[in-house]
């Protein structure tokens, strides 16, 4: 998932005497959250900043494998698309059978607009999204 504690990321996991450790008659859903040593997985993905704060920077289960096995984080991705002017919303989508993910983009009309009119380009709305 390209988090690695070389690099002070990765799962925030915790355990201690008063940390959660595990659910009232569920052995299986305690499995799932805490491990054979005692670590109780949170699902979060955190970093450790330098000086010496973790900060949390996605959630686990926002990432996703998709059928040739690479692991896809929407929310980076999606960060990356809105870093431009033209891009108003972004919504990244995969499905773990497939091999590729698509993005609905919502286009900023009023930016898109003035793209057109400084470039001399004419159409509507949906012929300036396929230029």
């Amino acid at each position: 998932m390209e988090y690695f504690a070389s690099q002070n990321t990765g799962e925030v996991c915790v355990r201690g005497s008063n940390v959660f450790h595990g659910y009232y008659k569920d052995p299986e859903k305690t499995a799932e959250a805490v491990d054979s040593e005692g670590w109780h997985h949170m699902g979060d993905v955190g970093m450790w900043l330098p000086n010496g704060t973790l900060r949390i920077i996605n959630r686990r289960k926002h990432i996703f494998k998709l059928s040739h096995c690479e692991y896809i984080v929407p929310e980076k991705i999606e960060n990356i698309y809105t870093l431009s002017q033209y891009v108003n919303q972004v919504y990244v989508y995969g499905e773990s059978l497939k091999s590729c993910i698509i993005a609905v983009v919502v286009p900023d009309v009023d930016v898109l607009k003035q793209w057109a009119n400084d470039n001399r380009v004419k159409g509507t709305l949906s012929v300036l999204c396929m230029q």
